[in-house]
């Protein structure tokens, strides 16, 4: 069942398991609030074993992109389409958010983004590969992010 995503009243709804489950709502809560305020669109997840052809679209970019393989277990997951841009995101039990931005046009914007909920470290499958910036949220603390071009086609 999908949970439409509160950015004012921040909950931990569907990532309780996380040990980080404060910060990764409210990371969750941060994209909903940008979604809602640049394209007017309400940012909903599921559990990931609800939508595993999202979860299993987003893995397969990530081994065949870069061979990474992520050891968390995914929690939720969302897939939509705003302003030409076809989303994905992915939340996972240690606080990681992987989303994945693919242009429906040829020749636009693809990529794949991390972005780890404050107090977790970084997982050892992206830490000798990736260097992440950080970021101050209102609603997440401090975000560090990072990405990647995805050069196939998906």
């Amino acid at each position: 069942m999908p949970y439409t995503v509160d950015f004012e009243n921040v909950s931990t709804v569907g990532l309780e398991s996380s040990p980080v489950a404060e910060t990764l709502a409210g990371l969750r809560a941060n994209e909903a609030r940008y979604y809602r305020n640049k394209y007017h669109h309400v940012f909903s997840v599921s559990p990931a074993s609800e939508v595993p052809e999202v979860v299993d679209r987003v893995s397969r970019i990530l081994r065949d992109e870069r061979d990474i393989v992520i050891g968390s277990r995914p929690l939720e997951a969302t897939a939509f389409e705003v302003d030409g841009l076809r989303m994905a995101y992915v939340f996972y039990e240690s606080g990681l958010s992987v989303n994945v931005m693919y242009s429906v046009e040829d020749g636009g914007k693809r990529a794949v983004g991390f972005k780890l909920a404050d107090g977790m470290e970084i997982p050892e499958e992206l830490a000798p590969r990736f260097k992440f910036a950080r970021q101050k949220s209102k609603l997440a603390g401090v975000i560090r992010g990072s990405y990647f071009v995805i050069k196939g086609e998906y």
